[in-house]
């Protein structure tokens, strides 16, 4: 059963996948269908950071090739399709109610427009994001290491010229800036400061947010040339947290629910298609007689939370043209006390 909050998907900042991307949806037998979907390559990161102009990363020269910006929304609704296809059943618009174990057993009440469902399961996989429903249920706690947030713009855009192909990010005194093409010549730009700063209102101004970039390094250039007119925006959480555990008898946390990532790090879909598929693992493994399989999993997020934390703590060391503002104090001090 895939209980789902909403009833269709909807436009969501998050459309980055890493060329590292296409060995998971391999592994999921999904690449040949994902790649008839005709998500936008990406082709490489163009970054204007530290103290190098419009530093490069060139997808090409690696192994997987390139990855791809993505249609969120055409994404998601393409995932869900996928598990109905191959048998889950879709319960949506619902969220969880309530949960407890019952003779081996979750009993599980869901809130739906038809009023209370009750189910029982073997296993319980939770895949409801920053908020981690079932896993604050049961006793997980949530801690987050920062205050980013993140206020982002969706447009429309030419396909060509200035970046295209790319995703571009520019460092600002309070914080930075990206923007990536879309699908269908559409662009996003987004904004991302510390929620207590005078910038983060900065981050609330919806389509105004384009106005604000137009003297941003690369950033205007991007989408003066390119004609950028926007359309639709969002603000978000974008903090880094953990589920503490993210695992226990009979349940795992997945996705956001189990970790999430700054999008400096663009691991954040990534992570949710690797736990996915490592979840399920481990609920095989688990209903097989395998008591032991959570535990495995944990191991492999907290590996993951430690490498993330030390790549992360790079990528900020190497801005350094505003020690004494605020924004970047914090990430140095954060890489000097090793988290």
């Amino acid at each position: 059963m895939l209980a789902e909050r909403r009833e269709g998907a909807s436009p969501r900042i998050g459309e980055a996948l890493p060329p590292a991307a296409r060995r998971l949806l391999a592994d999921m037998g999904l690449l040949d269908a994902f790649l008839r979907e005709r998500h936008t390559p990406c082709y490489g990161n163009r970054a204007v950071w530290g103290a190098r102009t419009r530093e490069v990363t060139d997808f090409m020269r690696d192994p997987d090739g390139h990855g791809w910006h993505l249609d969120r929304a055409s994404f998601d609704s393409w995932l869900r399709s996928v598990a109905v296809a191959r048998g889950a059943k879709l319960l949506t618009p619902a969220v969880l109610g309530a949960i407890r174990p019952v003779n081996g057993f979750w009993q599980v009440q869901l809130r739906t427009d038809r009023g209370k469902m009750d189910l029982s399961a073997a296993f319980a996989i939770d895949a409801g994001g920053r908020t981690a429903p079932l896993a604050r249920r049961l006793g997980a706690e949530r801690h987050a290491t920062d205050r980013l947030v993140c206020g982002w713009v969706q447009g429309r855009a030419r396909s060509t010229g200035r970046g295209a192909g790319l995703t571009t990010v520019a460092a600002v005194a309070d914080g930075w800036w990206y923007t990536a093409p879309l699908p269908e010549e559409r662009r996003v730009l987004a904004f991302l400061t510390d929620a207590d700063l005078p910038a983060a209102r900065m981050a609330h101004q919806g389509t105004g947010l384009a106005e604000h970039a137009a003297d941003i390094d690369e950033i205007g250039a991007i989408l003066a040339e390119g004609e950028f007119a926007a359309s639709h925006c969002g603000f978000t959480a974008a903090h880094s947290s953990t589920s503490n555990p993210c695992i226990g008898e009979g349940w795992v946390a997945a996705g956001d629910a189990s970790m999430t990532f700054d999008p400096l790090s663009a691991q954040g879909l990534l992570h949710a298609l690797f736990t996915g598929l490592a979840a399920a693992e481990a609920a095989d493994s688990y209903l097989s007689g395998d008591t032991g399989a959570p535990g495995r999993y944990q191991q492999i997020m907290d590996g993951v939370q430690h490498a993330y934390r030390q790549h992360l703590a790079l990528s900020y060391a190497s801005e350094a043209r505003w020690p004494a503002a605020p924004f970047w104090q914090r990430r140095q001090s954060a890489v000097l006390n090793g988290q």
